[in-house]
């Protein structure tokens, strides 16, 4: 009879754990959604269109998303 009682107090406990451990997932992919949906990166220094490389390996964005100069 004591291992009845105790496995009718651990399954909903077990239950409790598994759903608590699912809603912290959703929750936290949902702010990852919702920080990439609403967050704009700043721009990073390039080279525009039309400027040349003063050193060797500085390149330049193939369609830069910043606002021109």
């Amino acid at each position: 009879m004591s291992a009845l009682l105790t496995s009718l107090r651990t399954r909903p406990a077990l239950w409790l754990l598994v759903g608590a451990g699912l809603l912290l997932v959703v929750l936290a992919n949902a702010h990852l959604v919702y920080v990439a949906v609403t967050s704009q990166p700043d721009c990073v220094t390039h080279l525009r269109a039309g400027e040349r490389a003063a050193d060797p390996g500085q390149f330049r964005a193939a369609k830069s998303s910043c606002s021109p100069r």
